[in-house]
């Protein structure tokens, strides 16, 4: 049985990814964990300006064969650089990059540091230590359970409600047939 108790195995030889840490060591570690789960391509920078320069040659093209698929991003310790390429991802043109999927690890477990990655367009976070369980478990749920982006004046990512609930109270938004005013109608 796999990860979160899916029976089917996962094929990510296709699958390429940026690994993005200002250590070396978690480089090579997280590397290392995501070939041994199969992923197919990993590139891997110490460098937020390298890793710019990685995401829009991959990305900015049409070459489907070349796209990175999912980004680990580290904070990038008090400089909080991989913040900003977070920021810079989200606000880029091309589809391909904009709409990346990202994974943000960071040892600073505080909530300041979680809710700025999520308002930034974060798709997972993760806290360091990790371990390969909890590095699968945010990969798969990035591939499993894909969020829409929002578009909002203040943010672009993915939706951070992860709850699909109904609606506990009265309708205010239901108009009925005598509500609607249409214009320039033809007869």
């Amino acid at each position: 049985m796999g990860v979160g108790g899916r029976k089917e195995a996962y094929h990510l030889r296709g699958i390429r990814m940026l690994v993005v840490d200002e250590f070396p060591f978690m480089v090579n570690l997280m590397t290392s964990m995501l070939r041994e789960f199969g992923v197919g391509h990993v590139r891997s920078t110490c460098d937020v300006s390298e890793a710019k320069q990685i995401i829009q040659q991959a990305n900015a093209g049409f070459d489907k064969s070349a796209l990175i698929d999912i980004a680990v991003l580290d904070l990038m310790g008090p400089t909080q650089e991989g913040v900003d390429l977070l920021k810079w991802s989200r606000s880029q043109k091309a589809d391909n990059i904009k709409f990346l999927p990202v994974l943000f690890c960071s040892a600073y477990t505080s909530i300041d540091v979680v809710c700025e990655a999520r308002d930034n367009g974060a798709n997972e976070i993760m806290v360091k230590p990790l371990s390969a369980e909890k590095l699968a478990q945010r990969l798969l749920y990035i591939i499993d359970k894909p969020r829409p982006c929002i578009k909002a004046p203040n943010f672009f990512g993915p939706d951070r409600r992860r709850k699909q609930e109904r609606f506990k109270g009265d309708e205010k938004r239901t108009r009925s047939e005598d509500d609607v005013i249409v214009s320039r109608e033809k007869e």
